[in-house]
């Protein structure tokens, strides 16, 4: 995808839905697309803009979308899989002309009145159906805090900084933000023990990542050069891959996660696309000069330029004690995006570098995304050190893992010097007891 800024990401445009002027996360330059339902009807396709979302199948079916109609109609149905997988030039055509339409003193103001319903009355749906979701192990910072706990002299595997690392995950416990997430059972081995027990998890987490939808796919057999990989990204959304550290420790050899983190993943229910962040685009922060170069098929000059975004990133908690004193959630740390050891397009290219046939909807996670010290540590494993050094909290409480009823949110924003911010929206989910569903 070239990388071409327009008029939709002028910082002086503004909207004639005045929620959308100075909105934290859905100012006029964002636009994110998502599945949402309304009292009269859905899901269907909207676009964020402000605190109302714009109906796609209305704006389909209005006549004024001009060459951004295929677009429109392919995004007006139940998933957005149709529309991300259109060529990246007719996305962008649907967020010109949505910009245009949206925009203070647009003539068309009073008929796209009629298509827009309040997000407070809507419900929101996963974006797309999710065919195949894998995570990696992109964030080196957490790669190395969490290595240095179980392999204080040999923190990095050898085959860390020459491959992406990732597993493939499950597609049908990915669930949108405000899901509540059940505590899991399985089997662990407790400490000092010689035989396993089946019970509820003891040592639940978070992980702190981004979501990479996929957009246009390729033909099995079929690689996707680093050149190319930017075409294939549709945009980017939160992503919380829970994790049950004590059944993981057990089960994770030889052949890594399953049960431990295949219980639900939590996803931001907008979909942050690639042209809305064109602006936020920076270089790959470059690898230490000892590290080794990657292989040529993962290595792309305008990649390095130009393959990290500036996103910064935030975890807060409020566990149930909090609510009931009418505690505000508590920060547990904040740091940027660009702490990832391989770009997003160096993710897709490797994924489909043995032929691998990635579709329109398919989901990658990057892996924690962490920093070197305890601002912004994206899990409690690296938090608590292990279990180890308990959090304190406000209000009187410690946390070495979640406790049941604790609510996690993640947040993430898009800032660039001359342009104006954007955000991701909420991501977050409350821990319900093992076999319940209330917090």
């Amino acid at each position: 995808m070239t990388l071409i800024l327009d008029e939709t990401h002028d910082p002086a445009l503004t909207s004639w839905v005045v929620s959308a002027n100075n909105h934290p996360d859905f100012p006029i330059q964002n636009l994110p697309l998502g599945i949402f339902s309304s009292p009269d009807g859905g899901p269907r396709g909207g676009v964020a803009i402000g605190d109302m979302i714009l109906d796609l199948f209305l704006a389909a079916a209005s006549g004024l979308m001009g060459e951004a109609q295929d677009a429109a109609e392919a995004g007006a149905g139940p998933t957005l899989n149709p529309l991300l997988g259109l060529p990246s030039a007719r996305r962008r055509a649907l967020r010109r002309r949505l910009s245009a339409l949206l925009a203070a003193d647009a003539p068309e103001q009073a008929q796209v009145e009629k298509w827009l319903h309040p997000a407070g009355n809507c419900t929101l749906h996963l974006p797309a159906q999710i065919g195949d979701y894998t995570d990696f192990y992109a964030g080196i910072h957490h790669a190395l805090n969490v290595g240095r706990l179980f392999r204080p002299d040999r923190p990095l595997l050898p085959n860390y900084k020459h491959v992406p690392i990732g597993y493939h995950g499950r597609a049908s416990s990915v669930r949108p933000s405000g899901t509540p997430v059940r505590r899991p059972s399985g089997q662990s081995l407790p400490q000092g023990e010689a035989a396993p027990v089946f019970g509820p998890s003891q040592r639940l987490d978070f992980e702190l990542e981004l979501g990479v939808w996929i957009g246009r796919g390729n033909v099995l057999g079929e690689p996707i050069a680093i050149e190319d990989a930017d075409d294939h990204i549709a945009g980017l959304c939160l992503l919380n891959d829970w994790s049950a550290r004590d059944l993981q420790a057990w089960e994770y050899q030889p052949l890594g996660p399953f049960l431990a983190k295949n219980f639900m993943t939590t996803v931001s229910p907008w979909i942050i696309t690639a042209e809305a962040l064109i602006p936020f685009r920076v270089a790959q922060t470059p690898r230490p000069e000892t590290d080794p170069a990657p292989l040529p098929y993962l290595l792309g000059a305008a990649d390095q330029a130009g393959g990290a975004y500036a996103i910064t990133l935030e975890i807060l908690i409020q566990t149930r004690a909090m609510r009931q004193a009418g505690l505000q959630p508590h920060r547990l740390g904040t740091g940027p995006a660009t702490n990832l050891y391989w770009t997003l397009g160096q993710l897709v290219t490797h994924h489909a570098s043995g032929g691998c046939d990635l579709r329109p909807g398919d989901l990658l996670g990057t892996g924690t995304i962490s920093t070197p010290d305890d601002s912004g540590m994206g899990s409690l494993l690296e938090l608590a050190r292990g279990g180890q050094q308990p959090l304190q909290l406000p209000g009187g409480e410690t946390r070495a893992f979640l406790a049941d009823g604790d609510l996690i949110c993640l947040a993430g924003r898009a800032v660039a010097e001359g342009f104006v911010s954007i955000g991701f929206g909420p991501c977050y989910g409350a821990i319900t007891p093992a076999g319940t569903l209330s917090p």
